[in-house]
């Protein structure tokens, strides 16, 4: 397991990890659920509240993603269930939410990310307040929250799984607040 490292340079405990995993029903009420776990187990480990925040949004734009693409329309038969595991280990968090939908459309994601963060930095970033816009470049409901979770995290993955289904995981460097919990394992 590699040594981890607290704000002051100094080698944590002795490489303690903290991981849970969910099997979550692909319902909206599921996304604060999973949020609500995360926030509360970067806190009790003593995670950095900015990082924590922004973990925690990440996470909710992802399981949104879940709940709405990841798998046929409630209407058609049962919602089905999406999974969230997440890693806390040494300096660095890892979250990854699997679904059983049809995966992502080629030519995939990165394409789809690349689109939003064109738009978000041309001209229709500039548009009235409140207007997303309608043109070409608007970044709109589609995209924008594999943006954000871009924008959030410090590495980002989109793959689909073999058979069926889509992955997004993601990692961030964490922070520490003085006297953390994991930092005080030895």
């Amino acid at each position: 397991m590699p040594v981890a490292y607290g704000p002051a340079g100094e080698a944590i405990g002795n490489g303690m990890s903290i991981w849970w995993s969910l099997q979550l029903r692909r319902e909206a009420a599921s996304v604060p659920l999973a949020r609500r776990l995360l926030l509360r187990t970067m806190e009790t480990a003593g995670v950095d509240p900015d990082i924590s925040y922004e973990l925690s949004v990440a996470l909710s734009e992802a399981c949104a993603n879940a709940v709405e693409h990841g798998g046929p329309a409630p209407a058609a038969e049962p919602c089905g269930d999406y999974r969230v595991t997440a890693y806390l280990d040494g300096d660095c968090c890892r979250i990854e939410v699997t679904d059983s939908g049809p995966g992502f459309p080629d030519p995939g994601p990165a394409a789809l990310s690349r689109r939003a963060r064109a738009a978000a930095s041309g001209p229709a970033a500039g548009s009235a307040a409140g207007d997303e816009g309608s043109g070409e470049g608007a970044v709109g409901e589609s995209g924008r929250g594999l943006w954000l979770i871009e924008e959030l995290a410090d590495h980002v993955r989109f793959r689909n799984r073999p058979g069926r289904g889509a992955v997004v995981s993601f990692d961030k460097i964490l922070k520490w607040r003085d006297g953390a919990a994991l930092l005080q394992v030895s």
